[in-house]
């Protein structure tokens, strides 16, 4: 066992390496995958997707709830989460299961940390940093626009945007995306509808709930039901739906840093032309 302090400032006991590993987060997920890992995990929430593979695993959860009598089955040496959403839901599985909870990111360079981070719990540290430098290449491509005015929604139940602590507001921000609340110190907002009306943005980025059917038509009765047709980014066709039915800028994975920011690039390039 190593000593280790994760993101709620809690010592906690780590195996050296975990053997038997549960995952209540998609991109903690993703990453153990790609660190060679993927054989050793038991369990995962019902909203990790990535990579394909996880389909052969057993969901036991969601972001905050798990039933305790499947934990006592599968009896985990490392339970894995990530900070915010999840803190209370941490605290109270702590109290009878080894859990370990990582930082949210809250920039682009915190993706990376995450990275490094789950190779350290994990032993696999000399993986993590081949990791990051391959995603690092991806970062060394990224084209920056002089200033386009953005607003992002997710639908996380409600509409969600983001402020100046996202790793979202962050990775728009290089793009050259200036976000209607990038300088709100908070991670995310319930955006006020008023304010994107006025803030009239060139370019607009919509998430869909994860999972649902939701398409460009209905995109479009959205864009209607709220009044935004004569928005910049409506008049210029520059309002654009994530592609597939998974998360995709709420995704905080490897995945983000090689399909999401290329992905949002090339929009970008299609506003800036």
């Amino acid at each position: 066992m190593i000593e280790l302090y994760d993101a709620l400032h809690e010592l906690r006991n780590v195996p050296e390496p975990p053997e038997r590993i549960i995952s209540l987060s998609p991109a903690v997920t993703e990453i153990l995958f790609e660190l060679g890992l993927g054989d050793r995990i038991i369990g995962i929430s019902a909203f990790c997707a990535r990579p394909p593979e996880t389909k052969n695993i057993r969901k036991i959860g969601s972001y905050g709830s798990v039933r305790p009598e499947l934990l006592e089955e599968l009896k985990p040496d490392l339970i894995v989460m990530v900070s915010g959403y999840q803190n209370e839901f941490a605290k109270n599985l702590s109290k009878k299961f080894p859990v370990y909870v990582f930082e949210l990111p809250s920039s682009v360079g915190g993706i990376l940390d995450l990275v490094s981070k789950v190779g350290v719990v994990t032993n696999k540290m000399d993986e993590a940093r081949y990791l990051n430098f391959e995603l690092s290449k991806y970062l060394g491509s990224m084209r920056r626009h002089m200033s386009i005015r953005g607003y992002i929604e997710i639908d996380l139940a409600e509409p969600v945007t983001f402020g100046a602590l996202s790793y979202i507001t962050d990775a728009l921000s290089m793009l050259g995306v200036k976000t209607l609340y990038r300088n709100i110190y908070k991670e995310w907002i319930s955006p006020n509808f008023n304010d994107v009306v006025e803030y009239d943005p060139e370019v607009i980025f919509y998430e869909a709930k994860m999972y649902s059917s939701f398409n460009e038509e209905n995109l479009r009765r959205l864009i209607n039901a709220r009044g935004w047709q004569k928005l910049s980014a409506a008049k210029n066709e520059s309002i654009f739906l994530t592609p597939g039915k998974l998360d995709f800028f709420a995704h905080h994975g490897p995945s983000f840093i090689r399909q999401v920011i290329p992905w949002a690039m090339e929009r970008l390039d299609l506003v800036g032309s």
